[in-house]
């Protein structure tokens, strides 16, 4: 079954709500997250000061899941966090695992 790397970036403001509902989706196994610096926002959602420095603090989630699941996961998203300011998009994954 091929995988997929779903990466998503956020607002800080809704980073626990996101990471709660990837804790309790069944079909994510694995995900990472890490604070990140987003270029090209809207600058009425920024700041002055992120406005002077031209990026915006933000939350990026990387999820590896099966392309099966990819539809539901998302629905939730849009469902859960629309106009809230979440990125995404999809990589093929060419390989996974873990290294014993």
């Amino acid at each position: 079954m091929s995988e997929l790397c779903l990466t998503l970036v956020c607002p800080p403001t809704v980073e626990e709500k996101l990471l709660d509902l990837l804790l309790l989706s069944p079909n994510v196994s694995f995900f990472t997250s890490t604070v990140t610096a987003a270029h090209g926002m809207a600058h009425e959602n920024m700041d002055q000061t992120e406005q002077v420095l031209g990026r915006s603090r933000a939350i990026e989630i990387q999820v590896i899941l099966s392309a099966a699941n990819k539809a539901s996961l998302l629905d939730s998203l849009r469902q859960q966090f629309s106009g809230a300011g979440l990125r995404y998009w999809l990589s093929a994954v060419t390989e996974a695992g873990e290294i014993a």
